[in-house]
């Protein structure tokens, strides 16, 4: 998404509502009423990819219009919304899976909105974060949230700083880096660091996977159907 977009300022009174909604991670019966009925009663849906958007809501019985938003999104798209959001509209932004604008594209709407004059909403619900964070067993109520690790760029300090932190790190893998990731790990960590590495959390094979860098990439090597998913990863140093 590049650039910044022109927003023309009215009085709240008259600009519509930009609910940031929160969709399942994985199961989709891990959605609340309240989005439920956003979805259904707003002027169209936001979504980073309407055909997994599409599921969700054919599974609920919504037949509201939806509208691609995601990284590429040009700024003419934006400042048609934004109009729309002037004008008095209600809109609905999702991502894919989990909270929009937390490691996903939705900052730069949210915060155009909000320019705007818009009223912006809140309808909380699942988080991948907090999910694999809860079933971990892992003592204290502070962490550091990463996002996603760097591909290219920056991959190699990002993994050298985690030992600058103090509490337990979160960050988010895909299925094509987990084991590069691991070995990463192997590499800056002590013998006695312990990660938990959440996988496919709220699905048919969610797991939660406890040892040291090197106890769970041979897990995963020994076992290549592991590797595949969506990976939440905590990091957690003595």
């Amino acid at each position: 998404m590049s650039g910044s977009f022109v927003c023309m300022n009215k009085s709240l009174n008259e600009t519509g509502t930009l609910s940031v909604v929160a969709t399942p991670i994985g199961n989709m019966e891990d959605i609340t009423m309240r989005a439920l009925d956003v979805l259904k009663k707003c002027d169209y849906i936001l979504c980073e990819d309407t055909r997994v958007t599409g599921k969700l809501l054919a599974k609920h019985g919504i037949k509201t219009k939806m509208k691609r938003y995601d990284a590429h999104t040009s700024n003419q798209v934006h400042e048609e919304i934004i109009t729309d959001l002037t004008s008095g509209k209600h809109l609905a932004l999702v991502s894919d899976a989990g909270t929009p604008a937390v490691s996903d594209p939705g900052v730069l709407l949210v915060k155009g909105a909000r320019e705007a004059g818009a009223r912006v909403d809140a309808v909380p619900g699942p988080s991948a974060v907090t999910a694999a964070f809860s079933i971990a067993g892992i003592s204290g109520n502070q962490f550091t949230f990463l996002g996603f690790v760097p591909q290219k760029k920056g991959r190699k300090t990002f993994f050298e700083n985690i030992l600058s932190y103090e509490h337990p790190v979160i960050f988010f893998e895909s299925t094509h880096r987990i084991v590069k990731t691991l070995q990463s790990l192997a590499e800056v960590l002590s013998n006695d660091a312990q990660i938990y590495v959440g996988r496919e959390l709220t699905k048919m094979h969610e797991e939660m996977i406890i040892g040291t860098p090197e106890e769970i990439l041979d897990q995963l090597l020994n076992d290549t159907v592991r590797q595949k998913g969506e990976f939440v990863i905590i990091v957690s140093r003595p």
